[in-house]
C-alpha cells in the first residue's frame, strides 16, 4: 500500500533535514508538520512557523506544548511571504527544509485560503534560502475555489527552476481532487 500524502511528505523531509537543522512550516494549519519538524531537528535545531490565522497559531502552540517541543519553535502570526524578513531579523540566512500545505485550515474558516501571489513569493524566498541538499515541499489541494489555479501556477513555477534544483511530484491519480505533493530539492 502506498503511503499517504502526509507520511510521504514527512519521509522526504526526514531524508534531507539533519538533526540540529533549521526548518520552516510556512502554513501551520493544525500543527502536524511543525510538530514533526520540531521532533526531527532535536534540541539543537530550530523551527519557525507561519500562519495568518490566529487559530492555526493557537492550535500549533497547544500541540507543541503538549509534547514539550515548544522550546525549539518560534511561531509567527504572519504571512509566509515574510519568511526572509523574520528569519533574517534572527540572523538565519539558510534553512534545511520548508513545508507548505496549501488551501484552508482544516476544521476552520474555509473562506480563508492561501493565495497564489503570496505563496509563490514565499516559495521563491524559501528556495533562495535553502542550503545545498535542502528541500521545499508543497501539498497542493485542488478541491476548493482557487485551489486548481494555485496548484497550476505553483507547478509552472517549479518547472522553470534552473537545473540546480530537482523537482518531483507525487499524486494518487485515480481519485478526483487528490492532493498533489511536490518537492524542490537543492543540489
Amino acid at each position: 500500500m502506498l503511503p499517504g500524502i502526509l507520511q510521504q511528505t514527512h519521509q522526504w523531509v526526514a531524508e534531507r533535514l539533519p538533526p540540529g537543522g533549521i526548518a520552516v512550516d510556512a502554513t501551520l494549519g493544525n500543527g502536524h508538520d511543525i510538530r514533526f519538524l520540531a521532533d526531527h531537528v532535536g534540541d539543537a535545531g530550530r523551527v519557525f512557523g507561519f500562519d495568518i490565522q490566529e487559530e492555526a497559531v493557537r492550535r500549533s502552540r497547544l500541540r507543541l506544548e503538549k509534547e514539550s517541543l515548544d522550546g525549539r519553535v518560534t511561531l509567527f502570526h504572519d504571512s509566509h511571504e515574510k519568511i526572509k524578513f523574520h528569519l533574517y531579523n534572527r540572523s538565519i540566512l539558510h534553512i534545511d527544509a520548508v513545508m507548505f500545505n496549501l488551501g484552508y485550515l482544516p476544521h476552520g474558516d474555509k473562506t480563508i485560503t492561501t493565495q497564489t501571489d503570496t505563496t509563490l513569493d514565499a516559495m521563491r524566498q524559501a528556495v533562495d534560502m535553502l542550503n545545498p541538499g535542502g528541500i521545499l515541499t508543497a501539498v497542493l489541494y485542488t478541491g476548493h475555489p482557487g485551489g486548481r489555479e494555485e496548484a497550476e501556477q505553483v507547478l509552472a513555477w517549479m518547472k522553470q527552476l534552473d537545473t540546480d534544483y530537482q523537482t518531483v511530484q507525487y499524486q494518487v491519480l485515480n481519485r478526483e481532487h487528490a492532493p498533489i505533493l511536490t518537492a524542490v530539492c537543492k543540489g
